[in-house]
């Protein structure tokens, strides 16, 4: 089973980098692009638990470590058995 991970940056927060790659793709002739926002994107791989299991601890990493509550949001999906 696998948690893939997404994480971003929360409405209303500057994403300087979401910024420069729009006006690098505007610049190489990319046009029509109203904004853009970076992210990360996280697997974790697991074996031998349940997947209430699985959501728990992807759940608690985001909430731990991965994800910054004041300026990002999160959301996962499990996949596989």
């Amino acid at each position: 089973m696998k948690a893939k991970i997404y994480i971003s940056y929360k409405d209303g927060i500057l994403d300087p980098q979401g910024q420069t790659i729009g006006h690098a793709l505007h610049s190489i002739g990319i046009k029509k692009i109203k904004s853009v926002r970076m992210g990360k994107y996280i697997e974790m791989e697991f074996s031998g638990i349940s997947k209430e299991e699985a959501e728990k601890i992807t759940d608690e990493s985001c909430r731990k470590l991965l994800a910054n509550p004041n300026i990002e949001t999160y959301k996962f999906e499990l996949v596989g058995e």
